[in-house]
C-alpha cells in the first residue's frame, strides 16, 4: 500500500483523490455560455453508457426479441430509466463528497464489510470483462473466421492499446469511446432501415404489458434484460471519472457541475437505450416476425440476418457493431477495476499490472471453455456472466442510495425526501427481481 500523502494537490485527509493521475485534469471554463460549459462535461456519460450496450446485453435482447417480438421493449425502457436515476446519484456522490463509491464504502463501513463488498465487486467486474472478451472473440470469429481461442487471446492483448491511449490524456479515451459508439449507432441505423420494423409494434412494445409478469418465461428474460442493462461497475466508474473535471469546490460550482454532468449522463443513456432497443427491434422484426422464435445465440443471429432480410451487409454491420461494443466495454471495464481496487483497498498498482490481472481473470476461463466446448460453451458463459452481474447489482445500489440520502455526508446535496423514496423503491425492485432470478437459476 502507498502511504497517504495529504500534501498532494487534491488529496483529502483520507488519502489521494480518485484516479489521481487524471483527477481535475480537464478544465471547466467559468463565465461562459451554456454550450461552452456543457462541452467540458461531455464524456463521462458516454463512457458510462458503454456498459449499457456491452455484448452481455446482446444475448438477452436478441432472445427477448425473437421469442416475444416487441413486448419486452418496455423492460428496456424501464431499465434505462432506473439507470438514469442511479447514474445521477453516482455522479452526485462524486461531485458532492470528492469520493468515489468505493472510497465512500471504505470510509463508512467496517473493514470486513468493505472487504466483502470489494470481493463481490471484483467478481462482477470479472464477469463484465468475461462478457467483453467473449463478445469480441465471437465478433472476430464472424468477421475473419478466427477460431474462438485465438480471438480470446487477441482480445486480451488490447490492454497494451488501452495503456498507450491513457497516456495521451483522459479526453483521448473519451473520444475513442465516442467514436466506437458512433460506429455501433450507424450500424444499427442501417439494420433498422433494412429490417423495416413495425412502427405500431414498437410503440405498443414501449407500453408495459401484464403478461410480462404473469408469463414465467417472459419474466425470466425481462429480469435478464434488467440485469444486463443496469451494470454495477458503472456506479463505481461514474462517481470517479466525473472528478476528472476541474470544477471549483464551492457550493454553487458543485451544483452547476451536478446539473451539467446529469445532462451528459441522461443524454448518453438515452443513446444507449436507442441502441439496446434497436437490438431487440431487429430481432423482433428479422426473426420473430418471420417465424424464427428460438434465436438466442449471437452467432445464429449473424448467420440468419442476410438470408432473412435479403441483403448482403446486414450480418457484417451486426458483427462490426459487436466488435466495437466489446472493445468499448473493455476500456471502461478495466478502468472500473482500477477504481474499485484503489478505492476499497487504498492499494495502488501500476495500471499495466492492474489491467493484466483483470484480463487474465477473464481470459483464462473464456479460453478454457472456448477450447473444450467451442461456440455453445462460450454462449452459455456469456449468459452466466449476466446472471452474476444481476446478483451483484444490489450490493452497489444499496450503499449508493444510503450515501446520497445521508445529509451528514452529502450536506445540501443530499437526496430530497421524494428522491430518497423513489431510489429505495428502485433498489427494492432490483433486489426482489434478482432474488427471483437467483431462485430460478438454482432450481
Amino acid at each position: 500500500m502507498n502511504e497517504e500523502r495529504p500534501s498532494t494537490p487534491g488529496a483529502t485527509r483520507k488519502g489521494l483523490p480518485s484516479l489521481p493521475e487524471v483527477h481535475a485534469s480537464i478544465e471547466v471554463p467559468e463565465g461562459v455560455g451554456f454550450w461552452k460549459k456543457m462541452r467540458a462535461f461531455i464524456g463521462p456519460g458516454l463512457m458510462v453508457a458503454v456498459g449499457y450496450m456491452d455484448p452481455g446485453n446482446w444475448a438477452t435482447d436478441i432472445e427477448g426479441g425473437s421469442r416475444f417480438g416487441y413486448t419486452l421493449l418496455s423492460v428496456i425502457l424501464i431499465s434505462n430509466l432506473f439507470a438514469m436515476l442511479l447514474q445521477h446519484l453516482s455522479l452526485k456522490l462524486g461531485i458532492a463528497t470528492g469520493r468515489d463509491l468505493a472510497q465512500a464504502c471504505r470510509d463508512y463501513y467496517s473493514r470486513p464489510v468493505a472487504f466483502g463488498l470489494w470481493v463481490l465487486c471484483e467478481i462482477a467486474i470479472a464477469a463484465t470483462d468475461l462478457a467483453e472478451v467473449i463478445g469480441s472473440a465471437i465478433a472476430l470469429n464472424l468477421l475473419f473466421g478466427l477460431p474462438l481461442p485465438v480471438g480470446v487471446v487477441l482480445t486480451g492483448l488490447d490492454v497494451l492499446l488501452i495503456l498507450y491511449f491513457q497516456h495521451k490524456g483522459f479526453r483521448v479515451l473519451e473520444s475513442i469511446v465516442g467514436g466506437l459508439i458512433g460506429i455501433i449507432l450507424v450500424s444499427f441505423v442501417y439494420e433498422l432501415i433494412v429490417s423495416q420494423p413495425s412502427v405500431s409494434g414498437i410503440l405498443g412494445g414501449l407500453v408495459p404489458q401484464s403478461q410480462i409478469v404473469t408469463d414465467p418465461s417472459m419474466l425470466y428474460i425481462a429480469i435478464g434484460i434488467l440485469g444486463a442493462t443496469v451494470m454495477p461497475h458503472n456506479l463505481y466508474l461514474h462517481s470517479s471519472i466525473i472528478q476528472t473535471r476541474a470544477y471549483k469546490q464551492d457550493h454553487a460550482s458543485k451544483k452547476s457541475a451536478i446539473r451539467f454532468a446529469t445532462i451528459d449522463s441522461t443524454v448518453s443513456l438515452a443513446l444507449a437505450f436507442i441502441i439496446n432497443a434497436s437490438i431487440l427491434i431487429l430481432a423482433a422484426s428479422a426473426f420473430h416476425g418471420k417465424g424464427h422464435f428460438g434465436v438466442a445465440d449471437i452467432t445464429d443471429a449473424y448467420h440468419l440476418l442476410d438470408p432473412l432480410l435479403g441483403v448482403k451487409l446486414a450480418s457484417i454491420f451486426f458483427a462490426v457493431a459487436l466488435l466495437a461494443s466489446g472493445q468499448n466495454s473493455t476500456l471502461t471495464g478495466t478502468l472500473a477495476g482500477q477504481i474499485v481496487m484503489e478505492g476499497f483497498l487504498n492499494l495502488r498498482l501500476r495500471p499495466w499490472l492492474r489491467r493484466l490481472i483483470t484480463r487474465l481473470i477473464a481470459i483464462v476461463p473464456a479460453l478454457i471453455v472456448a477450447i473444450l466446448y467451442g461456440e455453445k460453451g462460450t454462449t452459455e458463459l456469456l449468459v452466466l456472466s449476466q446472471v452474476i452481474l444481476s446478483l451483484q447489482l444490489s450490493f452497489a445500489v444499496v450503499p449508493l442510495v444510503m450515501f446520497t440520502s445521508n445529509k451528514s455526508l452529502m450536506g445540501r446535496f443530499a437526496n430530497s425526501r421524494g428522491l430518497t423514496v423513489l431510489s429505495w423503491v428502485i433498489a427494492l425492485i432490483i433486489m426482489v427481481l434478482n432474488g427471483y432470478l437467483l431462485l430460478n437459476t438454482l432450481l
